[in-house]
């Protein structure tokens, strides 16, 4: 089951419910540059193809604070990021240059108002590269004036 995509439609949501999967277009060198240029992360496995061949690699990779920022993407496209309570990811596998990652989320609690989400990001191989958590306030938004 796909979980709301708003909040107005939380009210129904269960654990077991799925986010709307987020397909990311696949990682090219130009996008590890301009993430590299964000994020201030310039090392040099990630842009520099001599670098990683020293590091007994065959090709640059994804800066892995990229990924957190496709989670992050799928995770304010179904809520609104002032929802968000707390988000938390562990690196678990590479995501090769060319690669088609695509972001994962599944509901497995609701307590007190709150949504505990497992996240993934997963390549079209099926290797995990990023598994993590988050935390979504799905309560009722109070109006100005009601408290």
């Amino acid at each position: 089951m796909t979980a709301a995509s708003s909040l107005a439609s939380l009210a129904d949501l269960k654990v077991g419910d799925e986010l709307e999967p987020l397909p990311i277009e696949p990682i090219t060198r130009t996008t590890l540059a301009l993430f590299a240029g964000a994020s201030g992360d310039h090392n040099e496995v990630h842009i520099d193809i001599d670098a990683a061949r020293a590091a007994g690699l065959d090709d640059v990779f994804a800066q892995g604070m990229l990924s957190m920022a496709y989670l992050g993407r799928l995770l304010t496209r179904w809520a609104p990021q002032d929802r968000l309570r707390s988000f938390s990811v562990r690196f678990t596998a590479i995501t090769p240059v060319h690669a088609r990652p695509t972001c994962h989320g599944t509901v497995t609690a609701i307590e007190d108002g709150l949504a505990t989400l497992a996240l993934a990001v997963r390549l079209a191989d099926g290797t995990t590269t990023l598994t993590g958590t988050a935390v979504i306030d799905i309560r009722p938004a109070h109006t100005e004036g009601q408290r």
